[in-house]
């Protein structure tokens, strides 16, 4: 099936080189609207915030990062899906795959029809054979009027520690309203060696800073402390906010790509150990329990450390990414 997909995809590229098809005719708002409602109903991964908003950068497609909040509102989760569900993507494939979950996302005004696709048809038209409900014979992809959530699953939480924004999986968990104790770490190797030294406590909130675009740089994925996060059983109990990524495969009540980063002295840098930090998945804030007078105090005191690489490519990169919240991108400044 791999090969017959391969070779297919090699006709349809050399037709659309033929036909002078080019990635911004293909590339409009509509189909970053449509990725973005199909990113909500599979359950897909928060890098997916990211990615697309540096794509839509180059394509000189208008994205913010509200935009997915506002599309998650009206999306439902229809696919099964593991780390918070049951299936893997193969289970998807065989009971449809994403022509199915497209063309209920479609049936339903979800995606627009009329986007181009490379093959010179429209979303439309691709669909146009596809049933409009999944197989009764399997329940990977929900019917539309059971789905496993109502409403999307990657939300955009603000406040004062992410004042840009910050994303995080909020469906699947126990606690969707976590507040105590910040448990501060200066990276992602300090806090995994916490982890397993058992020095993280039910109810802590554990912060990881300096890994964000500039930080890091390079915002690296947090896959090895919340992986170990839940081998201490701690998964449903801790809360865990990051500058850096985390991996599709994370499960928890965490939230990645806090904007602005420590690295340019945003809120999460001024957090001390032991501050109060509340995580709210239902009112979508990320808030440091501290006053503002309090927190104008510790931005003038506070000092940007030396960059962890001053030559070399990691040098220049750091020196010209921009937010996350923007989609990481090195030219945002250079026009």
């Amino acid at each position: 099936e791999k090969a017959d997909s391969a070779e297919k995809s090699a006709f349809v590229l050399v037709e659309a080189i033929r036909q002078q098809i080019l990635p911004r005719d293909i590339l409009t708002r509509k189909a970053f609207e449509n990725a973005i409602a199909v990113i909500m109903a599979v359950g897909g991964s928060t890098n997916s915030v990211l990615h697309l908003l540096g794509i839509a950068h180059s394509a000189g497609v208008e994205l913010s990062i509200d935009d997915f909040e506002t599309i998650r509102a009206k999306v439902p989760v229809l696919c099964d899906l593991k780390p918070s569900g049951r299936y893997v993507t193969v289970n998807l494939h065989r009971a449809g795959g994403i022509p199915q979950v497209m063309k209920m996302l479609l049936v339903h005004d979800l995606i627009h029809g009329d986007a181009l696709t490379i093959s010179g048809t429209t979303i439309a038209q691709v669909l146009e054979n596809v049933p409009d409900q999944p197989p009764p014979d399997q329940d990977v992809i929900r019917p539309w009027d059971n789905p496993v959530y109502a409403q999307g699953h990657l939300a955009i939480l603000k406040g004062n520690l992410a004042t840009e924004g910050s994303v995080a999986k909020i469906t699947g968990v126990k606690n969707p309203q976590i507040t105590g104790p910040a448990r501060v770490f200066e990276s992602e190797e300090a806090c995994l060696d916490a982890i397993l030294a058992g020095k993280i406590n039910s109810g802590d909130v554990i912060v990881v800073r300096y890994e964000g675009p500039k930080g890091g740089p390079g915002m690296r994925e947090m896959l090895a402390p919340t992986s170990a996060i839940i081998g201490a059983g701690l998964g449903d109990s801790v809360g865990l906010i990051t500058d850096g990524r985390f991996s599709g495969g994370t499960y928890g009540m965490v939230v990645g790509h806090v904007a602005p980063e420590a690295a340019v002295g945003g809120a999460i840098a001024l957090v001390q150990e032991g501050d109060m930090i509340t995580i709210d998945a239902h009112q979508r804030s990320l808030q440091l329990n501290v006053s503002d007078q309090e927190l104008e105090q510790r931005r003038a005191s506070w000092q940007r450390p030396k960059p962890r690489y001053t030559t070399g490519v990691l040098a220049k990169y750091a020196t010209l990414v921009s937010s996350s919240s923007v989609g990481a991108v090195t030219d945002l400044d250079l026009g």
